[in-house]
């Protein structure tokens, strides 16, 4: 009879140990908010080496309560995928100079080291989380440059025009950003990683031009915003000699969307719906805006495997000639040269990463992940924060009466009738 103790108590032991080693959670929250995406999973078991977290929370602030238990849920899952996360507080209410030595502003802020790098994390959010480690993972010399000296966009401007809030992204990212203007300089510098060309507004001298082919013919990576031309067929200003190297087919006419005027958009901005099988478009689920876009096409022959990235305008037309949608908007361009792959990617817009429409859609997502690509990061891709499913509810006055009624009569109503039911059989 005294097995039957033993035998008990040896299950319970071996279910506790069990239970230790092996965790399983169900995330039962509408489209799985609450775990991490597949993305975030494959961008932590990329990370080799340790990932040492250091928060200065309080665990009793007046306002919020015991922020460090906050930190600890939000981490959870992250330790869970990767096992050598580790963690500490720092309560800067109890320890004010320690918190004032790091340099720490706000109550719950993190300081991540990785890989011999240093970040900070001031938000509990996954998007913020896994761009801070794409920051931290990121090869150092990733540089771009984009071309000045002939009124192009410029990557630090603040004009509407202009790039900057593209640029600041990528900087967040890790990645470091300058111009170049060829009248000043022998050559492009060996050690960048993408060359950025926006229109310029006035003719490359010759030998302007010159530096660019050449670093296309020894494998440069490029990046080329095509602004329309106008409607005179305007050259591209000293670039056609490139675009013919490419292989580019620059149809003239800007590209008219109908389905953008269904949205009290303008017709001539093109909404990009369609995208390729490509790294850069993995997993992309947003739609990108590209106003006043061209269609950029890509001659047989040229010795290139191109990818259309983007299509748009399926019911669509061009303001010159009679040809229909739909349209491709972006290409992505690859070969081998010297043993190693180059990539290029030319866009049908230069105002898709302007500062005033890098806002809609998911233009500042693509571009950030066509610069990963180009720079040979694509495994570095910006990760969207889970979308919550639309779960309101709308009722009638009619209904939202009885609903109230119900909730404020029925309930009560009922436990009452219960209890009196209850008490009755009693007696």
């Amino acid at each position: 009879m005294k097995t039957k103790p033993l035998l008990l108590l040896a299950i319970v032991f071996m279910l506790g140990f069990i239970s230790a080693q092996y965790v399983k959670t169900w995330d039962l929250t509408q489209n799985g908010r609450n775990s991490l995406s597949d993305v975030t999973v494959d961008l932590l078991e990329k990370a080799k080496g340790p990932i040492s977290i250091t928060s200065y929370a309080s665990r009793n602030d007046p306002k919020f309560g015991n922020i460090q238990q906050r930190v600890k849920d939000f981490l959870a899952p992250y330790r869970r995928a990767k096992s050598d996360i580790s963690l500490d507080f720092v309560d800067p209410v109890e320890e004010p100079k320690l918190a004032e030595k790091a340099g720490v502003t706000m109550d719950g802020e993190m300081i991540v080291k990785y890989g011999g790098k240093t970040g900070r994390l001031s938000s509990l959010n996954e998007q913020a989380f896994d761009n801070l480690m794409i920051r931290l993972s990121r090869k150092e010399g990733r540089l771009v440059l984009a071309l000045s000296g002939h009124g192009e966009r410029k990557l630090d401007g603040i004009a509407n025009f202009d790039l900057g809030d593209f640029g600041r992204k990528l900087k967040q990212n890790g990645f470091s950003t300058g111009s170049v203007n060829l009248a000043l300089v022998q050559d492009l510098p060996e050690n960048m990683s993408v060359l950025l060309l926006t229109s310029p507004q006035i003719d490359l001298l010759p030998g302007e031009a010159k530096k660019i082919e050449a670093y296309v013919d020894r494998g440069g990576n490029l990046l080329w915003l095509v602004d329309q031309q106008n409607e005179g067929g305007e050259p591209l200003h000293g670039l056609q000699p490139l675009a013919d190297k490419l292989g580019l087919l620059l149809t003239p006419g800007t590209v008219i969307d109908p389905s953008s005027v269904k949205l009290n958009a303008p017709e001539n901005w093109a909404l990009g719906t369609l995208y390729g099988s490509h790294p850069v478009t993995r997993n992309f689920d947003l739609v990108t805006v590209f106003p006043f876009a061209r269609q950029i096409g890509v001659r047989e022959g040229s010795g290139w495997h191109v990818t259309p990235l983007v299509e748009a305008a399926q019911n669509g037309r061009l303001t010159v000639g009679n040809e229909k949608g739909p349209f491709t908007l972006a290409v992505g361009m690859e070969r081998n040269i010297d043993g190693r792959e180059q990539r290029i990617a030319v866009v049908g817009s230069g105002e898709f990463l302007a500062n005033t429409y890098v806002g809609n859609g998911g233009n500042m997502d693509f571009g950030v992940n066509l610069v990963n690509w180009l720079s040979r990061d694509e495994k570095l891709i910006s990760v969207q924060p889970k979308a919550t499913l639309d779960s309101s509810m709308l009722l009638s006055k009619t209904k939202a009466s009885f609903m109230a009624i119900g909730l404020l009569f029925g309930i009560p109503l009922l436990f009452v009738s219960i209890a009196a039911f209850l008490g009755w059989k009693r007696r």
